[in-house]
């Protein structure tokens, strides 16, 4: 797996830049190929290819310090940027992702400004014009480029940007973690120092249940989330929104089964599945209470939750304890991100 470099975006004519995958950004499916780690500078992350004679070539686009206003939407920095949004392959090789919104980068600064880091992912911040930057972001380490207002609505997607008065271009975060083949067990204290809870989606596909559950998960206090195959993008520009910056915050992870069995052995960790109790199940299915989540306080724990529609994968069935959430009403599940907010309150880590 290799490295992204970090660096200042240069000016080479347009004409040069061919990115390797734009394609479209499929929520179904979701795989980058790279593993990132963050500077400690705000530096704009490029491609870099290996080739067979050793070398490297990095592929960049113009953003040359002299602009401080882009009003068209031709603007190739803006259309760089919206592939930032469109495509998770292409923002997975560029290492970066545009977060829409003044809320979710005002979150994303008050965690950033906690840690002994302090403000680093934030490239550059697009303002739109006639906007007063706040105080808090008006500083000399991070770059401002006012934009006009059809270039704000280009960059977000949405229909209406009434409210919409910011954008950031921000790096993913050295707390995601994508596992390639390879792999040693001590690399499990990299992905989660000291896991206690853990939350494993087995195949959500929907961004917005996706970011919901982030966030649930983040306010619960948890530890980390594991994304086992056929997961969307966590950088998603909908996961993004529905996650309000828990996207930044937790200790993410995409890897397989082999990777989430190796966490569990390193960590001594029990794995529960949210299932419903249909009746006709080859195993017990246990029912979620007071009592079972008392007997689970002293033990490291990860949850897994299923994929919309289908629910947990056969592996998961076979490899974790069935735990269903009782019903009075006539249904025979819920929606996974309120199913697994109930879970996550339930079993959420307390102070022993």
């Amino acid at each position: 797996m290799q490295c992204m470099k970090l660096l200042w975006f240069s000016s080479i004519p347009s004409q040069l830049y061919k990115p390797l995958d734009s394609k479209p950004d499929n929520p179904l499916k979701f795989n980058p190929r790279v593993q990132l780690l963050r500077s400690s500078k705000p530096y704009y992350a490029a491609k870099t290819d290996e080739h067979e004679n050793g070398q490297n070539s990095v592929k960049t686009l113009p953003l040359p310090s002299h602009v401080k206003t882009i009003t068209s939407t031709s603007n190739p920095f803006v259309k760089h940027c919206l592939k930032l949004r469109q495509s998770s392959s292409y923002r997975h090789s560029h290492g970066s992702v545009i977060l829409v919104g003044s809320t979710p980068i005002r979150e994303l600064y008050r965690f950033q400004n906690k840690i002994e880091d302090g403000l680093t992912a934030i490239e550059c911040l697009l303002v739109l014009d006639n906007t007063n930057v706040p105080e808090y972001l008006n500083n000399q380490s991070i770059r401002h480029v006012k934009v006009s207002s059809l270039v704000m609505k280009k960059l977000s997607g949405l229909q209406s940007t009434d409210s919409i008065d910011m954008a950031a271009l921000i790096r993913i975060p050295s707390t995601f973690h994508s596992i390639g083949s390879y792999l040693k067990e001590e690399d499990c204290h990299k992905w989660f120092p000291s896991p206690y809870r853990i939350l494993v989606l087995d195949g959500v596909q929907d961004p917005g249940n996706l970011g919901t559950l982030l966030r649930s998960a983040m306010a619960f206090r948890w530890d980390g989330v594991f994304l086992l195959s056929d997961c969307c993008d966590p950088f998603n520009d909908k996961a993004l929104r529905a996650s309000r910056g828990a996207s930044f915050q937790l200790p993410i992870v995409s890897g397989g089964w082999t990777h989430l069995d190796a966490l569990r052995r390193v960590f001594h960790m029990k794995i529960v599945a949210g299932h419903p109790a249909k009746g006709a199940e080859a195993k017990p299915v246990s029912c979620l209470s007071q009592d079972y989540a008392n007997s689970l306080v002293e033990t490291p724990l990860c949850l897994v939750l299923g994929r919309e529609g289908n629910g947990l994968s056969e592996t998961s069935k076979q490899e974790c304890e069935l735990v269903s959430i009782p019903m009075a009403g006539e249904f025979e599940s819920l929606n996974v991100s309120v199913a697994g907010g109930i879970f996550l309150y339930m079993l959420q880590p307390r102070k022993i």
